[in-house]
Formats: structure tokens, sequence, C-alpha cells
């Protein structure tokens, strides 16, 4: 792609990811459960990347487990907080705006006889912390450092007050967030955190699974020895070192390559009003509110499945933050909750290869894209 702009549903393999994967190949193939040579160099390899991501997030490092994806990692805190928190509710409390992954694991607990609350946001994606304040009966609550659609950043360390005041622990999904904006465990106040690496720059197939010591967590599936008892299956060795070393990498980068981002998507939040006529910009309009690297914008009169197919067709990757897809063909539960509209949705994110050059191309073709869709539709003009 001349222009790609969907960093936020993968980003590009980080380059000191790439050189750490294939060097792991070689050396971390051995099962590093075994005590022969070449499976204590992959045992050190693990312990290695388990203790960067640690200091990355500031967490200890036994409290670092190793997943299959974002999703697994995500699924496992949620739904294993709940199974050991059992005697104490049958109550999950989510945010409507929660990735789907989190929502399914819910709706999941609830298919089981569990019980789900959902709290709702404000026109920016954004919960009240005081919303999260517990019945009784629950278990545990989620809620995500930033949304994945509007890229709002979520006011976690106050729901996090709000939760521990009745002794109820708080899942953070930090999947959008890391890599991208300063993550640490103890400042948020996550009992549990999720993440995943593909969205920083690591290998797709690695997620990271946080619980923290003391509390209370029984896997939710059938039992196994590695990673400490919480994830089964042989570890993905090689992609947990090319993790590690995206992580790291990405922790040195965000204090410049923030403000960069941020101003890409300060000037198409500045110049799309004043190219195409009834464009809402999505999210918190307030920078500090917000992710640097992402923006949404919803276009009256245009199918956004249809805007995807005009960028595409001039070498332009976005995705759609709402609209009915190929695949879903359901709008956008994010969006829904935010009283926004639902159709003619495109998110823009950048990433550290983005340029000017890949605004200015967005810029040259989306009007011009956007007015083609409208005529057909019998829009023009309206």
């Amino acid at each position: 792609m001349p222009a790609y702009l969907d960093h936020a549903s993968t980003a590009v393999l980080h380059p000191t990811a790439r050189a750490a994967l294939l060097a792991a190949i070689d050396e971390g193939w051995a099962d590093p459960a075994r005590l022969y040579r070449d499976a204590r160099q992959a045992r050190m390899l693990l312990d290695a990347a388990r203790e960067t991501v640690a200091g990355v997030i500031g967490a200890r490092p036994d409290e670092v487990s190793f997943t299959a994806s974002g999703t697994q990692a995500a699924q496992l805190a949620l739904l294993g907080a709940a199974r050991a928190r059992r005697r104490a509710g049958s109550r999950i409390l989510v945010s409507a705006v929660e990735h789907s992954c989190v929502l399914h694991a819910a709706e999941w607990h609830e298919h089981a006889g569990g019980l789900v609350g959902t709290i709702g946001v404000d026109r920016f994606g954004r919960v009240d912390p005081v919303s999260f304040t517990p019945p009784p009966d629950t278990a545990v609550a989620s809620l995500q450092h930033a949304n994945h659609e509007v890229a709002t950043i979520q006011p976690v360390a106050a729901a996090a007050d709000v939760l521990h005041a009745t002794g109820v622990p708080l899942h953070v999904d930090a999947a959008m967030s890391l890599g991208r904006i300063p993550v640490d465990v103890t400042a948020l106040g996550a009992d549990l955190l999720s993440a995943s690496a593909h969205k920083f720059g690591g290998p797709a197939g690695v997620g990271i699974l946080v619980v923290r010591t003391g509390r209370r967590w029984v896997n939710p599936l059938p039992a196994d020895e590695r990673e400490g008892g919480r994830v089964a299956g042989f570890p993905n060795v090689a992609g947990i070192v090319a993790t590690a070393a995206a992580l790291h990498a990405r922790a040195s980068e965000i204090i410049t390559e923030g403000p960069r981002l941020a101003g890409y998507v300060e000037r198409l939040r500045a110049r799309l009003p004043e190219l195409i006529a009834d464009v809402e910009l999505l999210g918190d309009p307030d920078p500090a509110g917000r992710l640097p690297h992402l923006l949404t914008f919803s276009c009256l009169y245009v199918d956004g499945e249809s805007l995807l197919h005009e960028l595409d067709r001039a070498g332009i990757a976005v995705s759609s933050g709402s609209s009915c897809t190929s695949d879903t063909l359901t709008p956008s539960h994010v969006l829904a909750a935010m009283g926004a509209l639902t159709q003619g949705n495109i998110r823009v994110s950048f990433g550290r290869e983005s340029g000017s050059a890949d605004v200015d191309a967005l810029l040259a073709v989306l009007p011009d894209a956007v007015a083609r869709i409208r005529e057909r539709a019998g829009a023009a003009g309206l």
C-alpha cells in the first residue's frame, strides 16, 4: 500500500522485533520446560522477555504470562477473575464500548448463568468513574485503557478507586494503548491487564496477560503447567522474544513519535471539515484525552464500505470504525453507545512508518471519493 493508515488494526513489524524474531528462531526453538542445554537457552530467552515486558509496564516478572493473542489474554483475565470470585458474586461489569472480545466473554459468562452489567458512555465514548460503583454481587469489572475506534482514553485509575473501595478487582484492556502511551499497571490501578503484541509492532500470535500478586484468579480452562498454570500449550518463544523487543523499542519511541503522529491527526481534524461537507469528527476533541495516532470520522450520506473500496483503489488502506461490513453486517456498538452516526465511518491510524505524504494522499483522494459515493446515492448537494 502506498499509504498504510490502519496501524490500529495491526502495526508493521518493528525492525527490532524482526531481528529478535529471526535470532530467537535459531536460538530458542527447544522446549523451555526441559533441562538440556538448548532447552535452558530457550528458557533464558523466555525469562528475559518476561522481565523486559514487566519492566516496561511496572509489573513483576512472575505476574506476566504470554498467551496466543490479545483476545485470549483479555478473556482469560476476565473469566478467571470471575471464576475465582464466584462466592463474592456472579456479576461482571463492562463498559458499553469495550472491545468485542471482552463483550463476548461477558456474554459467554451470562449464558453460563452469570450476570452482566453494562456502563454507558458520553458522546466522546468516555465513562463516568462513579458509574463503576459496583452492585454487591459484582465479581470483577473490565474497562479499556483507550478505545479502539475513537481513541478516547478512559479514566481507568479513578474507576479503579471506586471499585477497590468495595474490594472489586479491575481488568484493564490495554491492547490499543500499550506502546502508544505510557502504561503502568500500578498507576492505572489494574488488578489484571491484557494486551496484544501485533498492535505495537510485535508479531501476531502473542498476547500479554498480567495478574497482579495477591489477586484472586483461577484458570477458567483445563489446567496446564505452562506459564504458571495460566496459559495452556507450548509457548511461542521466538514470538515472545520479538514481542519484548518491540515493546522495549516502542517505549523509548513514545516521547518523540507521539507528538509527530498527533500532528498528523490534528491536521486531519482541521482540514476534513474544510474539504468535506457534513463530516463529523469522533472522540475527544482535546488531544490530552485521546490516543495520539488515531482518528475516526463519519461522512453523512456515505456508506462506509463503499468509501473503503474507493480509497483502496487509490492505494490508501484505512478501516471502518463502524459501519456494516462484509464480515459482521452489524453497526459499531461503540458508535451506537456514543449516540454517533454508525454509517459512513472511517478510522485512520498512523504508525512509526507514517509520514506527511500519507496525510497528503488521503486529503487529495478523500473529497472526490465522498462526492462520487454521494452522487451515486442521489445525495449530491444535500
